[in-house]
């Protein structure tokens, strides 16, 4: 029998993951319908169809994490169960990270403004060498992944071995901080694209703020453009920033469960907390992209018209 946090937290993750599903599937549906119309797709629109395909992989495998969880507490001290679920997380989660921070170089070479001749041949470049990026972004992960597996594996060996020369007591206390030693330091090594991004945003905010000086001394009264552009761009890279926090935040969380009481409702509440980044910044791509809300519009008006008919 389930306990009742038990109900709660299959209820919440099971929303977490239709919506999830349901918003990346949406954003990977509308470009993969428009790039078979025009028989092109655009760098940013590949770049979003890579990006939520990769967040998929990463919302199944946290939401499979999640269950086994409630299924069984002490996955964790199973370490062949807990390599298999590593390892995929791993992957997905550090082949998520790339190819945000791959968005978020973008905007910022697509839309600031610099005369510098890095920059200038950057912006020229981006274009045709995104799909080297990606696939780049792939081979890095899949690497990490399977350092990872291999750091595991090892750690399971030694674990194994140390059975037959430790007593119960001593046992409890070997199986699980070691494993939280390669755990700690994948999550670290998340730290390098987000860094990445972060200067990228601050380059960003930098040259809009240089852009708004100009254009106050040529005010007209009228909207400009490239100020709006700006903006939806920093709120998107802003809303990234937000969500990653609290993703990592959660991923620490889970880490060191082990030191808390409540091990499997804190590592529950983390599952929870860090699914809401592949979830919330997904939305929030379609929300401030024109393209995609503009066909969510669509679609919802001619459902409207469809039950008045």
């Amino acid at each position: 029998m389930f306990s009742p946090a038990d109900n709660i937290f299959i209820i919440l993750i099971t929303g977490e993951f239709i919506l999830g599903i349901l918003g990346n599937g949406y954003i990977a549906l509308v470009n993969w319908i428009d790039w078979i119309k025009k028989k092109k797709i655009s760098t940013v629109d590949y770049i979003f169809t890579n990006l939520v395909i990769a967040r998929i992989c990463l919302i199944s495998v946290m939401v499979v994490n999640g269950i086994v969880i409630v299924l069984n507490p002490d996955v964790y001290t199973k370490n062949k169960q807990q390599i298999v679920i590593f390892t995929f997380w791993t992957f997905a989660n550090y082949l998520n990270m790339w190819i945000t921070t791959c968005l978020n170089v973008f905007y910022f070479l697509k839309i600031a403004s610099s005369s510098h001749p890095l920059f200038l041949w950057l912006k020229w470049k981006i274009d045709m060498v995104v799909h080297w990026i990606l696939l780049g972004c792939f081979a890095i992960s899949l690497l990490v992944s399977l350092i990872a597996a291999i750091v595991l594996s090892c750690d399971y060996r030694f674990h194994a071995i140390a059975k037959h020369k430790r007593n119960i007591t001593e046992m409890f206390h070997v199986s699980k901080i070691p494993y939280f030693e390669p755990l700690t330091l994948f999550n670290l090594f998340a730290i390098v694209p987000f860094i990445v991004s972060l200067i990228s945003f601050f380059l960003l905010v930098r040259s809009l703020w240089r852009h708004t000086k100009q254009i106050k001394l040529y005010a007209t009264g009228s909207r400009d453009p490239s100020t709006e552009v700006h903006v939806r761009a920093i709120k998107t890279m802003t809303s990234f920033i937000f969500f990653f926090f609290l993703y990592y935040i959660s991923s620490i969380l889970m880490t060191f469960s082990y030191l808390m009481t409540k091990y499997k409702l804190a590592v529950e509440f983390g599952e929870i907390a860090a699914i809401l980044y592949p979830l919330g910044h997904s939305l929030i791509l379609i929300v401030l992209n024109n393209k995609l809300r503009q066909t969510f519009v669509r679609m919802l008006t001619c459902r409207k018209i469809a039950c008045m008919i």
